[in-house]
């Protein structure tokens, strides 16, 4: 509300027409309708085009099989995208604010984010539903305090979101536990520094992306992949799983970079695979006939509990709210994993060749291949045991096997997930 009666105070100086976008979530019942109300009496006040919708975030996250807060992102980008499409507006301005950035950076940085990721939002960069649409973010440079301080002096209405308060969300908990400690204990200047790093990080991400892009872009006769600076070589990959829509995780990325010709499974390429050639380009092929079983199952754990039979197996699983590593004593049949490590959409399949692993207790991943002989698992056997991965495509669970060390119970766990199967 502070922006709107910000951007509303300048526009007759700058010859600004303004209209007001709320998109209603539909997550907080008759909050998320109050805030609605609000909006709307607002508008009416300053003598402004109201543009309201509702969107159902919950169903969406259920058909696309992504979390809550990913569901509503992309809910708000196209809607504000469509609207200003049709109303022939070329900028929307959003709210964000130094608070969202800084937190934002120790998000990115516990999810091992890399320069670009952690140089967070940009003042002005294209909607990622038309970039046709510029965003631009007047009060990114501002504290959310100051912008508390102005509202309070100037009487503007504001509604505070009650979802800020609740420690099950991971940006609260940085917000009112982790960045305190930080201030009280080790920065006082903690927003100018990190703030400060990262406007130096976003500099040198546009550098390295300006280069990979430049490579890609050239002759195939330029410089050998192999020969590019290591930062160039990961941009490279990064963007080019962009372009086909699968997100650039890490492990991915390195995979690729280091192995070519090595075709790996991506869920988001349904049942593609995706392998770097030697000239450093990536590209989509289907997986050998006959060495893998394509039957798959795809999961959304958001429900909290829940069960499945698939091809011979009954699988049950339950999300529990349990922090560390205490737990039941695991049995044959059963097993605990961090759930927000794991995330709300995995993908339950046979085992294919290809297939990476990082057992509990080893420091590198193995292929499952190599990992099945080292247990003298027998060939046949091998292609009827089930794999369940991430969204990420990361496999943390092979059937009657050990568990994946990057998704194993730790102290700072704080949800679980009990997956338990019966062959039948």
């Amino acid at each position: 509300m502070v922006l709107l009666h910000l951007l509303q105070a300048l526009s007759e100086k700058h010859g600004w027409l303004l209209a007001v976008a709320h998109l209603n979530h539909q997550l907080r019942g008759r909050s998320s309708h109050a805030d609605e109300r609000l909006v709307r009496r607002t508008a009416e006040r300053l003598g402004l085009t109201a543009i309201v919708e509702r969107a159902d975030v919950r169903a969406f996250a259920y058909r696309h099989k992504c979390s809550i807060e990913m569901a509503a992102r992309n809910l708000r980008h196209a809607f504000l995208a469509r609207n200003a499409t049709h109303h022939r507006i070329p900028t929307v301005a959003l709210a964000h604010h130094a608070d969202d950035q800084l937190e934002l950076f120790f998000l990115r940085l516990l999810r091992g984010s890399g320069g670009e990721g952690l140089a967070g939002m940009k003042w002005r960069n294209l909607s990622p539903a038309n970039p046709k649409i510029e965003l631009v973010r007047p009060l990114l440079d501002l504290p959310k305090r100051a912008l508390r301080e102005h509202a309070a002096e100037k009487h503007v209405p504001f509604r505070e979101d009650e979802t800020n308060a609740s420690w099950d969300i991971q940006r609260n908990r940085i917000r009112h536990e982790l960045l305190p400690l930080f201030r009280k204990h080790y920065q006082q200047a903690l927003d100018k520094t990190v703030l400060r790093l990262m406007d130096i990080l976003a500099a040198d991400a546009e550098f390295v992306t300006q280069a990979a892009e430049a490579w890609l872009d050239s002759p195939r006769g330029s410089t050998p992949f192999e020969a590019l600076p290591v930062a160039v070589q990961r941009r490279c990959v990064h963007l080019q799983l962009l372009r086909r829509g699968v997100g650039p995780e890490f492990d991915l990325v390195e995979r690729l970079r280091l192995n070519a010709r090595d075709p790996i499974n991506v869920p988001g390429l349904n049942l593609l695979q995706v392998a770097r050639n030697a000239a450093g380009r990536l590209v989509l092929q289907q997986p050998e006939k006959g060495l893998s079983n394509l039957k798959c199952r795809r999961l959304n754990l958001t429900g909290g509990a829940g069960k499945l039979r698939f091809d011979g197996v009954r699988l049950q699983w339950r999300i529990e709210t349990k922090r560390g590593v205490a737990r039941p004593k695991a049995d044959a049949e059963r097993e605990f994993f961090d759930a927000d490590k794991v995330g709300s959409a995995i993908l339950v399949r046979h085992w294919r060749p290809g297939d990476r692993f990082l057992p509990i207790g080893m420091a590198q991943e193995v292929k499952l291949q190599d990992f099945f002989t080292n247990q003298k698992v027998p060939r046949r056997q091998r292609h009827e045991l089930l794999v369940a991965e991430t969204a990420r495509g990361e496999v943390f669970w092979v059937e009657g096997m050990r568990i994946s060390e990057r998704f194993k119970l730790t102290r700072g766990t704080i949800h679980r997930l009990q997956w338990g199967w019966l062959r039948l």
